[in-house]
């Protein structure tokens, strides 16, 4: 049975001063694009933390608006480190109370954010609350399409989410964010972490992020 629909947003909902968001990414090329626009309007402040890319996206995400946070190269890149980082460049004063993480090569579906943060504004139990992230081209190949179907997980109370989520930042705060050691796995140790804290996951019955895989090849899906 689907459940953990969130409610229509109300109109105070849809103010963009309370969710700042952050973007990590690689030589994501016009996938980053595509990210940013669809941010654009929905969020107060966008960060955009790049590990190295050499295809132009930095200047990319500078000419959207994005404050940008290039990775120093000297130490190894990952996800958990880029998160932290662009957590850390966020606004200290007057912070928001809720940050949309999102990958590169992700674009937000219109409505998730209002939706997303009328649920949080319900449940103040509520961590993190994420939705269905769909793959843009699942038709392209098989290994598209088994992304999709590894997104397509129960609507409900959740032990985590993925990378990408609508996430209430004094809890981040008080867990200490994610674990910049770990190479992956970094969303599902965060959310053990704050769940042993008391706080709760959900995953909304609502449309979240399109997502563009782009593999065509067993050798990209088995790097992934």
């Amino acid at each position: 049975m689907r459940q953990e629909t969130p409610a229509p947003a109300p109109a105070h909902a849809r103010d963009t001063d309370v969710v700042d968001a952050v973007v990590i990414g690689r030589n994501e090329g016009q996938r980053l694009i595509d990210c940013l626009t669809s941010l654009r309007g929905a969020v107060r402040n966008i960060v955009y933390v790049d590990s190295g890319s050499s295809d132009g996206s930095v200047a990319a995400a500078r000419a959207a608006g994005a404050h940008i946070v290039e990775l120093d190269p000297s130490r190894p890149f990952t996800a958990a480190r880029a998160r932290n980082a662009g957590l850390a460049a966020l606004p200290v004063d007057n912070p928001a109370p809720y940050v949309q993480m999102i990958d590169g090569d992700c674009s937000l579906q219109p409505g998730w954010i209002a939706a997303a943060r009328a649920f949080l504004d319900d449940r103040p139990d509520v961590a993190v609350a994420c939705g269905r992230r769909r793959e843009r081209y699942p038709q392209a190949s098989i290994y598209n399409r088994m992304c999709d179907w590894e997104w397509d997980t129960p609507i409900g109370a959740a032990e985590s989410c993925g990378g990408d989520a609508l996430m209430r930042r004094a809890a981040l705060d008080a867990a200490g964010s994610y674990d910049a050691a770990l190479i992956a796995g970094e969303e599902p140790e965060l959310c053990l972490r704050l769940r042993h804290s008391g706080w709760k996951i959900r995953r909304l019955d609502a449309e979240m992020t399109a997502h563009d895989a782009d593999m065509h090849s067993m050798g990209q899906w088995w790097q992934r």
